[in-house]
């Protein structure tokens, strides 16, 4: 229940970050905006200005109003957040409404909302930044961390560190009762025991336990005999003046990452023979991982809020219908044709896309419950 609510509360924050984008520049743009909200209607409550009383009056209810002022409501579904901006179907010819602006506004306007995500993410980074985080560090950087630990990066499927149960995040303490202190202890311990068990100390979240497992004699290049990544780490944390300056930094950095990986992908859908390297998580997936990030402290969850604000904004800018990257799109055909699409090619385009990306929604979430066994978890509490 609590990862649930943790879940509803990140998701909300980052729609309406994204809302709040277009909210702006829809007013810096000179549209009227009808309503902007927190949550999605029905509406609880709003204030809206009133010209008759000269003051802010309280609105209950979801009773439709007409006003020449935008009405800022809190509504009772907690997922996020929404702006009603004028003449945004095109049906409007109020010098005030989106459909009246010029094609640049309006892409302003659309694209505000991917632009917030990353300023969002920006703030999210900083923060975190500024709490400090376990970072890989040298080991000429060693002396500087008295609190410098050997924790693994990466654990390779199918391998014997998987059976193990060794995860992301663990701390090596000992191996066959034996105290870690440098990575090439790690690696040399490891490669004189192939082939026999050995048994490992792991700290994870504060608490120890202890493993045992075979490294192989044979194994595919790039795994290694255990199958995991590691490194030295430390808690690294910087002044909030250069915190701000290196999110910049990092919110760059993982923007391009993203954005090589989807690239990736999409060569691999064309390429025959070619896996997409990486895996997509749906809402069953993110809320799993959600619980992980929240196990390991807010500086976790924090870093992967700021990873998922980063991808919604990725995701928003591609061109495909129902998406801000979709209307953006039909603007710029409308530039090259020199006339609008009609409105009901448009609006048909988008459903189509809309009910398209439901369908993969679906499709990936029933993966999510295979992938991280959902059923067998549920099963688990009627046993």
């Amino acid at each position: 229940m609590l990862t649930a609510l943790i879940f509803i509360i990140l998701l909300g924050l980052l729609v309406f970050a994204h809302e709040l984008g277009h909210f702006v520049m829809a007013r810096r743009s000179g549209i009227k905006a009808d309503e902007f909200g927190f949550g999605f209607p029905p509406r609880l409550a709003g204030v809206m200005w009133d010209d008759a009383i000269g003051r802010y009056k309280i609105i209950w209810g979801s009773r439709e109003i007409s006003s020449a002022h935008t009405i800022y409501s809190l509504n009772w579904l907690p997922l996020g957040g929404f702006v009603r901006i004028k003449g945004e179907d095109g049906e409007n010819a109020d010098p005030d409404s989106f459909a009246k602006k010029s094609a640049w506004q309006r892409v302003c306007v659309l694209g505000a909302g991917v632009f917030a995500n990353l300023i969002f993410a920006w703030l999210l980074i900083s923060i975190v930044l500024t709490l400090g985080l376990p970072q890989p560090i040298t080991s000429e950087e060693r002396i500087q961390y008295p609190d410098a630990k050997i924790q693994i990066f990466e654990v390779k499927k199918g391998t014997p560190a998987q059976a193990m149960g060794l995860a992301l995040g663990d701390e090596i303490l000992t191996i066959n009762g034996e105290k870690i202190t440098s990575l090439k202890q790690v690696s040399d311990t490891i490669a004189a025991n192939r082939g026999r068990e050995i048994e490992m100390r792991i700290n994870r979240l504060g608490k120890e336990v202890t493993t045992v497992g075979t490294p192989r004699v044979a194994y595919p290049a790039g795994e290694g005999s255990l199958g995991i990544s590691f490194g030295e780490t430390a808690i690294v944390s910087y002044p909030w003046y250069e915190a701000v300056y290196r999110g910049i930094l990092v919110t760059y950095n993982i923007t391009l990452a993203i954005l090589r990986a989807l690239g990736m992908v999409i060569v691999s859908l064309f390429a025959a023979g070619t896996k997409a390297p990486i895996d997509v998580a749906g809402p069953v997936g993110i809320i799993y991982l959600t619980k992980q990030m929240s196990n390991l402290g807010i500086a976790y969850l924090l870093q992967f809020a700021a990873l998922l604000s980063i991808n919604l904004a990725i995701i928003n800018i591609l061109p495909i219908p129902a998406l801000d990257g979709g209307r953006i799109l039909f603007i710029l055909i409308e530039k090259f044709k020199g006339s609008p699409v009609s409105r009901g090619t448009e609006g048909m385009i988008h459903k189509i896309g809309f009910i398209l990306l439901l369908l993969l929604m679906l499709i990936i979430t029933v993966r999510d419950f295979s992938t991280f066994r959902i059923l067998e978890k549920i099963g688990g509490f009627f046993s």
